[in-house]
């Protein structure tokens, strides 16, 4: 794989990371998102201030929520994440984040408690 890649790998978790984990969107924002950011999250206001708003609220009404990668995919400028969403407070949810750094679109899907077969979501 090549190295370009790889960086967009890691940049795309330790931006999810500062933004989710350790409740720093701002940073994230101003640490790796370029001129414009672009929502796709239809609960989220455009924008880079719409971000910042939405996970200070995150970060007050659940405290403690986690994520955990399950799987990084990386084609070109786009890096996927298939993450396992977790907190006090909240539904378990796995859930696909598509990011380019000026842009974010998500698909999420609550993990249910019962499960018909004995496979995971992961």
């Amino acid at each position: 794989m090549s190295e370009k890649l790889e960086i967009n790998k890691r940049n795309a978790m330790a931006f999810y990371d500062l933004m989710f984990n350790q409740n720093k969107p701002k940073q994230a924002i101003v640490q790796y998102v370029g001129d414009e950011y672009i929502q796709h999250n239809l609960e989220i206001e455009d924008g880079k201030q719409g971000f910042i708003d939405y996970f200070l609220r995150m970060a007050k009404q659940y405290p403690g929520k986690r994520v955990h990668f399950k799987r990084v995919i990386a084609e070109g400028d786009y890096v996927v994440l298939h993450c396992f969403q977790e907190g006090p407070g909240l539904k378990n949810y796995a859930g696909i984040d598509i990011f380019r750094f000026d842009e974010h679109g998500r698909v999420v899907e609550a993990v249910p408690e019962l499960s018909a077969n004995n496979n995971t979501m992961f």
